[in-house]
């Protein structure tokens, strides 16, 4: 257990430590509804506007095969599988060798390499999870409209919230907006009104005022 936790302590490890335990948080917290999964908007607008050309970063995800897995979702694995990688690095060889200073720059080009390393290992694990998604986003885009969810984040907005709805199986986590001024809150029944493809995401309104129509 010490040799675990010095060698996930030790640069370069300690990076994609970090980014791993801000990755688990981040997922706990969606779970428990405590956090939209919106929170990290600003990256993945970035990254699905990219998709519109075939060059740079947006060219390089296509050709990899993450166009339709979620950005959170591949981010997260590639972080794990590259830490994975950067562990038995340090553990097996970075730690016998006497680097001095040059364990900082070194440090920085195995993190690169490994992350460059576990990108086909991510590919491979996105592959089968592609029909996954193409199917639920199809269900969002024809079925949904007129179903009744539940409020899972804390406020929904025209920018933010998201709510549940159970389908039968597991459930879906949908992105719902709606004006603040409804002051919807987590637990409340809203019914899907319409679908907002540019946002991926539903406007609701509560269900009493759907009823009352």
């Amino acid at each position: 257990m010490n040799l675990f936790l010095q060698t996930s302590l030790s640069f370069p490890v300690v990076l994609l430590s970090f980014v791993l335990c801000v990755a688990v948080l981040y997922w706990l917290a969606v779970a428990l509804g405590v956090l939209d999964i919106e929170a990290l908007d600003f990256s993945l607008d970035g990254v699905e506007s990219s998709f519109s050309s075939a060059e740079g970063l947006g060219g390089l995800l296509l050709k990899l095969g993450f166009r339709d897995v979620p950005v959170t979702l591949w981010l997260t694995l590639l972080v794990f599988f590259g830490w994975m990688l950067c562990y038995f690095a340090e553990l097996l060889a970075l730690r016998f060798l006497p680097l001095g200073w040059l364990r900082y720059p070194l440090g920085l080009v195995v993190v690169a390499g490994c992350l460059m390393l576990a990108l086909p290992v991510v590919r491979l694990i996105s592959r089968p999870l592609r029909p996954l998604f193409r199917k639920v986003n199809s269900d969002s885009t024809r079925s949904l409209i007129g179903q009744t969810a539940v409020v899972r984040s804390g406020k929904v907005s025209m920018r933010t919230g998201q709510a549940s709805l159970e389908n039968g199986g597991a459930g879906l986590i949908l992105r719902i907006r709606a004006e603040e001024e409804l002051g919807l809150q987590r637990g409340d029944r809203v019914v899907l009104l319409d679908y907002l493809p540019t946002e991926h995401a539903y406007r609701v309104i509560t269900e009493n005022e759907f009823n009352d129509v």
